[in-house]
């Protein structure tokens, strides 16, 4: 099992980028960057790619509506140049709010979009001449829809790898069987292992059956906020204004994607009621509904028993990263917590 950690969305970057050498050392594999309205990713991982040496990097994730789908490719294949081959591209659709709201763009076709970028970023770089006809990116462009002088050109550089890696951050039944069938890895959010088969097994089954075998076993990427100790229980007080953020605020009423996970966890009338409030800017009290046991059981805080457990339960359904957020007062503790886990999850 890999152990991985997303950097936060602002604040103290480069403070974070300098302990990294120290988490590598402690045994961290991957650092996964966000990109939602905060600033852009790319800048930030070929910060990270000059300050390491063998952590892999990853966008978690870039959103498919704010690029094309020739430039995801080509901005992957120069992460993984200036990496020395340390890229993973993680894409996803991110919601209304964000694609329609800051960058502009109409959030449709979700699905078909990701599989077309997909299949078009593994074009690229295999170097082929672009000529894609799929039923939403045309290249060339069409000469009816535009000038006409499109030609059909390929990478110019010789892409370090051929195939870089593909994560597909998805929580939506047919999200989540695309991604097991087209990605080298599945990140969801706010996972439950006990409830992970029963909310996605069926969509992961029927990914996998379409699977090619070229592309390996699914890496399943769980995140979750880890502390290891007798008296660090309280901490879990921290994930409630981001869980009610998501359940509440992140879209409307009817579409938001993680409402409606925390309903098919078996959580109908606190999704409701969290929704309610935070709508209504009454996020203290919307935070207050989140259950204790959604965040316990997405956690790793608690005692050193309790977190080899949970990690025990993680590899069980079938986890194979830990994307974690360690929770220390200093520097050193963060290290620590890294090496624990490290050696808990070995």
């Amino acid at each position: 099992m890999r152990i991985g950690m997303a950097l936060n969305y602002s604040g103290g970057f480069k403070e974070t980028v300098a302990e990294l050498a120290d988490y590598e050392k402690a045994g961290l594999d991957i650092v996964f960057v966000a990109e939602a309205y905060s600033f852009d990713a790319v800048s930030q991982m070929g910060y990270i790619a000059a300050r390491t040496e063998r952590l892999e990097i990853a966008s978690g994730i870039l959103p498919i509506y704010s690029r094309t789908p020739t430039l995801l490719a080509m901005t992957a294949a120069g992460m993984d140049y200036v990496s020395d081959g340390r890229f993973t591209l993680g894409l996803g659709a991110s919601g209304p709010q964000v694609i329609e709201g800051f960058h502009g763009v109409p959030y449709t076709a979700p699905l078909g979009r990701t599989r077309e970028i997909i299949e078009i970023c593994r074009r690229v770089w295999r170097r082929e001449r672009m000529e894609y006809e799929g039923k939403h990116y045309t290249l060339p462009l069409p000469s009816d829809q535009g000038t006409g002088l499109g030609k059909p050109l390929k990478l110019i550089n010789h892409p370090v790898r051929p195939r870089i890696p593909i994560v597909v951050a998805a929580i939506g039944p047919k999200n989540v069987e695309l991604a097991a069938e087209l990605a080298e890895g599945w990140e969801p959010i706010f996972y439950v292992p006990e409830k992970a088969a029963d909310v996605w097994g069926p969509s992961l089954a029927a990914g996998r059956a379409k699977r090619q075998d070229e592309l390996g076993e699914l890496d399943v990427i769980a995140q979750a906020s880890l502390a290891i100790g007798d008296d660090v229980a309280g901490l879990l007080e921290f994930g409630r204004p981001m869980a009610a953020l998501y359940i509440g605020g992140m879209g409307a009423k009817g579409r938001n994607f993680y409402n409606d996970l925390a309903r098919r966890y078996g959580y109908e009338k606190e999704a409701e009621a969290i929704q309610e409030l935070y709508l209504e800017g009454k996020k203290n009290e919307a935070a207050a509904l989140v259950p204790h046991e959604l965040l316990e059981s997405m956690s790793l805080i608690g005692s050193e028993g309790f977190v080899r457990d949970r990690v025990a339960a993680m590899k069980e359904s079938g986890v194979t990263t830990l994307n974690i957020a360690p929770f220390g007062a200093t520097h050193e503790d963060r290290v620590k917590l890294i090496e624990q886990i490290k050696e808990i999850a070995s």
